[in-house]
């Protein structure tokens, strides 16, 4: 049985399916299965959808008739067979470390579900989204989390399905489907339906999706201003059930104002403009390894070995709010210890020393690292605020290290481990 089961609604998606479904099968964590709905389509996405069947056993493909996005997930949970569920939708995609984020944000909280962060995407430009901000902890009751919720219960972030991890096992005990009935704010439904059941909720801020962002919502098109008004208060009586159902009288009375605030809310993700922080380039968020030489020799493996360790890095950075540079100065402290000069770090970083004064004056403001003047000379040394990220990258270490012994037996670990150990001892003679 697979850990996770992805479920795919699929109608007309033939532009993007195949790279929602690539961005799967790359995936660092492996053990799931996708259940692909496809929903009448009239182009060519079920042949697509055959086609990566053919090649890979954990995708399923169900055809159907047209039903709508609803039906097609009701459709597709009839038929997990995983502890968690995961859901993406046609036209996005998700990071190498997205499955692998939310099993584990999950299993080391013993969470009912976990949300995580996103990738706003709209043409070449993307930008990191999350709802609760300035909030240090990993894991929040449900009543807790129900609170930061009223602040912007519109917000994508709590609204939408594909930014969180769902247990299985809650979603068949107590019924939790789709209602095919309604075409707006679905999603946000059967959240609120499975929030009942939610003792816990663990928060990950690595982004574990990119939403692409089409123009013209279906709402913007197709529904009269009367229809959503109707539609919005009969999402509102389902709103307003489950904070009754959730806080005591008492409580409800209180917060009651800001739960009539739901009907003036409208659905937002926020925007993405070049001008605004936290806009990016697609692409620079993530670094990619493209080495056209022979696999059997240092430089090969030296390349590799730094593009993928970039790779984790730039994932801790998505995480933290820092840049992929910020991230490779904190390491550098990490991995040599107390540090005497900006040389040092520019060397190991591999940061010019002007760029260099720059981050580290930004790391010092966020208590990253501390600088202070010592017996010789200048130490550089990790601020009071750098557990977290100290943390994150010994794990990221630990997931290199996995991934680099994939597929090796254990005696040919501890082959590798040994001659790691002397080929380190090697260079570092040689480079004195």
């Amino acid at each position: 049985m697979a850990k996770v089961s992805m479920i795919i609604p699929v109608y007309n998606a033939e532009k993007g399916i195949g790279r929602c479904l690539d961005s799967i099968l790359k995936q660092e964590f492996t053990d799931y299965e996708v259940i692909c709905v496809d929903d009448g389509s009239k182009d060519t996405s079920g042949r697509i959808l055959d086609d990566y069947a053919a090649k890979d056993a954990r995708i399923k493909v169900i055809h159907k008739k047209n039903g709508g996005v609803s039906a097609a997930r009701n459709t597709g949970l009839q038929h997990v067979a995983g502890e968690y569920i995961q859901f993406l939708d046609a036209d996005d995609w998700i990071p190498f470390d997205s499955t692998k984020s939310l099993v584990r944000a999950a299993e080391e909280n013993k969470a009912d579900l976990v949300v995580g962060d996103f990738y706003r995407v709209v043409g070449r430009k993307i930008s990191h989204k999350g709802s609760i901000q300035d909030n240090d902890k990993e894991v929040m009751t449900l009543q807790e989390y129900a609170e930061c919720m009223m602040e912007s219960p519109a917000d994508f972030y709590y609204g939408v399905l594909w930014n969180k991890l769902y247990k299985t096992s809650i979603i068949k005990e107590y019924g939790v489907v789709m209602d095919e009935d309604i075409s707006w704010c679905e999603d946000f439904l059967f959240n609120l339906e499975y929030l009942l059941h939610v003792k816990t909720v663990a928060l990950t801020n690595v982004p574990v999706y990119y939403y692409v962002k089409t123009e013209g919502s279906l709402v913007t098109q197709s529904m009269s201003l009367s229809k959503l008004i109707n539609m919005k208060s009969t999402m509102f009586t389902y709103y307003n059930d489950f904070y009754k159902n959730i806080l005591d009288e008492e409580q409800y009375r209180k917060d009651r104002p800001a739960i009539m605030g739901f009907l003036i809310n409208g659905a937002s993700d926020d925007s993405v403009l070049p001008i605004l922080p936290g806009t990016h380039k697609l692409g620079s968020e993530t670094v990619k390894a493209h080495f056209s030489t022979n696999v059997d020799n240092a430089v090969t493996l030296s390349y590799y070995l730094n593009k993928a360790y970039e790779k984790y890095l730039a994932s801790l950075a998505g995480k933290h709010d820092l840049d992929l540079k910020e991230v490779k100065v904190i390491a550098a402290v990490v991995h040599a210890g107390e540090i005497h000069s900006l040389k040092e770090i520019a060397d190991f970083a591999r940061i010019g020393e002007v760029n260099l004064t720059a981050i580290v004056s930004r790391l010092m403001m966020r208590s990253l690292l501390s600088v202070h003047k010592g017996d010789e000379g200048l130490v550089i040394n990790l601020g009071d605020q750098s557990d977290e990220i100290i943390h994150d990258l010994l794990v990221a270490l630990d997931d290199l290290k996995d991934m680099m012994e994939k597929n090796l037996s254990e005696e040919q670990k501890q082959s590798l481990h040994e001659a790691m150990e002397t080929m380190t001892q090697n260079l570092c003679e040689f480079i004195k």
